[in-house]
């Protein structure tokens, strides 16, 4: 049932994954997700907001990192995003935009502070 349930996100990183495979990019299986890494991947990841700094993206069954190295470090906090995608399903989308942005208006940080990313770290 979880992977129906982060199905949308699942099928979403499949896509990047899958361009960045035609792009010259790698991809491997870990677990019961899929990771994906270099090309049009890295590229996209390069383009988000911080991206220079973002070294991997969850979105359902699938990890994005920019390179093998990257998904190396990022693993561990990658794959509490995972389980969080099980848990929430469709609803992890928007939860996590909503949490971001109450942190914003409080005067927080959007990232560190947002309680998916504070789990994913330990705090």
């Amino acid at each position: 049932m979880a992977f129906i349930w982060a199905s949308p996100y699942s099928l979403l990183g499949l896509s990047i994954g899958l361009i960045g495979l035609c792009t010259g990019g790698h991809a491997q299986r870990r677990g019961h997700a899929l990771e994906f890494y270099g090309g049009f991947t890295k590229w996209f990841l390069h383009r988000l907001p911080s991206g220079q700094f973002v070294l991997a993206l969850t979105l359902g069954h699938t990890i994005l990192g920019q390179t093998e190295a990257a998904l190396d470090v990022a693993r561990e906090h990658e794959w509490v995003h995972v389980r969080q995608f099980e848990r929430w399903g469709p609803f992890m989308g928007p939860a996590y935009l909503l949490c971001s942005l109450y942190q914003w208006l409080r005067g927080r940080r959007p990232y560190r502070d947002n309680p998916f990313e504070r789990e994913a770290y330990g705090d």
